[in-house]
């Protein structure tokens, strides 16, 4: 029996090999997508069951010449984990005139393009999940992130539009809420004050995304936000 496909876009450290470590555990052929073939290298070294693509999710072409030799070479795609995100601080003065335009490029028009390349197969099939990783800048504008917030905000517009179109078509998409820090060497050097608990780990992260998809049809969850259980909000 061939073994389900799951599609992770946005490969690296942190959360994105996490996610697609756990899929990997659970029994998934993983394609793993990034612009960065180095990544994908390194982390198909890593990741057992898992094949590098390179896409660049905000390019129509790429994505779908990407999704076709991944139906190609693995099977219908299953699950999606849209983890591509891109994050521009700054107030509207320090900001250049693309700076919105970049963000909603990566963090919206991407999912929207792989969204539309594995709706058909699922469809077809009558289930799928789509899980899309979010931030709390989808709820609120702060101070230094207009162009973040703002292209967060689609991203989870997108997300909810789609989860009650597909919901009763036996689709699953779900948004989540990525607040605090990851645990990352790059945040950790910019935090070196803080505790160890301080910081979200990216296994648990993934473990709680893995969770949610495993919902039954009569309790699906759209939206959860996950923290440290220090965290402020």
């Amino acid at each position: 029996m061939q073994k389900p496909v799951s599609v992770v876009v946005g490969i690296g450290p942190g959360n994105g090999s996490s996610l697609s470590s756990r899929w990997a555990r659970e029994g998934y052929q993983v394609a793993l997508l990034s612009r960065n073939q180095a990544q994908l290298t390194e982390a198909e070294q890593k990741i057992s069951g898992s094949k590098g693509f390179v896409c660049d999710a905000t390019d129509p072409e790429s994505v779908r010449a990407a999704y076709a030799r991944v139906r190609a070479e693995m099977g219908s795609v299953d699950t999606l984990i849209y983890n591509a995100g891109s994050g521009v601080w700054g107030s509207l003065e320090e900001l250049g005139e693309n700076a919105l335009t970049d963000s909603f490029q990566v963090n919206a028009v991407g999912l929207f393009l792989a969204a539309k390349q594995v709706l058909p197969g699922m469809l077809d099939a009558g289930k799928g999940t789509i899980a899309v990783i979010g931030a709390s800048a989808a709820w609120r504008g702060r101070p230094k992130s207009l162009a973040f917030a703002a292209a967060k905000a689609a991203q989870r517009s997108i997300a909810q539009s789609l989860a009650r179109d597909l919901g009763p078509r036996g689709i699953h998409v779900f948004y989540v809420v990525i607040d605090g820090a990851i645990d990352l060497p790059r945040t950790r050097e910019m935090m070196k004050a803080k505790p160890d608990d301080f910081f979200l780990k990216p296994d648990d992260i993934a473990l709680s995304v893995w969770n949610i998809a495993q919902q039954p049809k009569s309790a699906w969850t759209f939206e959860v936000d996950l923290r440290p259980f220090g965290e402020s909000w």
